[in-house]
């Protein structure tokens, strides 16, 4: 799960690397390479009959693929907006907004110390925004890198109703399909392609070294470490990104990021520090 983590979050220093390739042929490019990852690497994990289950998924098994592809399309947008601290710190907020879903959606019961966490990081996300407003940076970047963690919200929130009714949802299929899904939205705004063999070489190694392997991965870690251990570690994709990005691209995090992020980063923190402590 830390090398997953440290995949996930090469994306930002990679694209500041681009030298002609923006916004959504960025996400067409990546996307499409990690759909040809995917279809060499599905049937190595589940055989080649995971694209005949794939046909009897349900609804389910679609949902989950569309709300991949907003978490693809809007994260690498976003990248290309604003900052990559902004960015990873807005995305960092998806468990808990996971949790809101499932209260208001499917009725789960939310303990007092995640409203607190909620509250927290809320105010964590609404410093970082203010600040910017009152500097006069747009907030383009920051609106749509949010959409990043709504759709994940929603993507967990399909998964979990469909196991309670019964309904297995294989997530890495689901991924190929959020893959395909995003190529083909992005595909008619990446025209005309400007990208250089030097950017393709870039997005090519994202698409399957930051996106494809590390999804695979993060689905068999699941299976075998608790929950609030892959929230813990998952948070480490925002460190590592944010110093990648400061040490590689020379992308130095404002004061209102670090302070925003360190109320976001730390309420998610000793919120699954005290779940792990209690379910033990």
């Amino acid at each position: 799960m830390l090398a997953v983590t440290l995949m996930w979050s090469i994306a930002g220093v990679v694209t500041r690397h681009l030298e002609h390739a923006r916004s959504f042929e960025v996400t067409f490019w990546r996307s499409f390479f990690t759909v040809l990852a995917l279809l060499v690497i599905l049937p190595l994990f589940q055989g080649r009959a995971v694209f005949r289950r794939m046909q009897d998924g349900g609804s389910a098994l679609w949902i989950s693929g569309l709300c991949w592809c907003g978490m693809f399309t809007f994260f690498m947008v976003a990248i290309t907006l604003t900052s990559v601290a902004n960015v990873l710190v807005t995305m960092s907020i998806g468990p808990l907004l996971t949790a809101l879903a499932s209260r208001i959606f499917i009725g789960h019961r939310i303990p007092a110390r995640t409203w607190l966490a909620i509250l927290v990081a809320g105010c964590g996300i609404g410093y970082m925004y203010g600040s910017q407003i009152s500097e006069g940076i747009s907030l383009t970047g920051t609106l749509v890198a949010l959409c990043v963690p709504i759709s994940g919200a929603a993507n967990w929130t399909v998964t979990q109703h469909a196991h309670a009714q019964g309904r297995a949802v294989d997530l890495i299929p689901a991924v190929l399909i959020g893959a395909v899904f995003s190529c083909i939205l992005t595909l008619p705004l990446a025209f005309p392609f400007q990208a250089s063999g030097h950017d393709l070489m870039l997005l090519a190694g994202l698409g399957v070294v930051q996106l494809a392997i590390p999804s695979a991965l993060s689905v068999l870690c699941a299976r075998v470490l608790k929950a609030p251990e892959v929230s813990l570690l998952g948070l480490l994709e925002v460190i590592f990104g944010i110093l990648l990005a400061w040490v590689g691209a020379n992308e130095v995090p404002g004061a209102n990021v670090l302070t925003g992020g360190a109320l976001v980063i730390g309420s998610l923190a000793v919120n699954e520090l005290i779940g792990w402590r209690s379910r033990g």
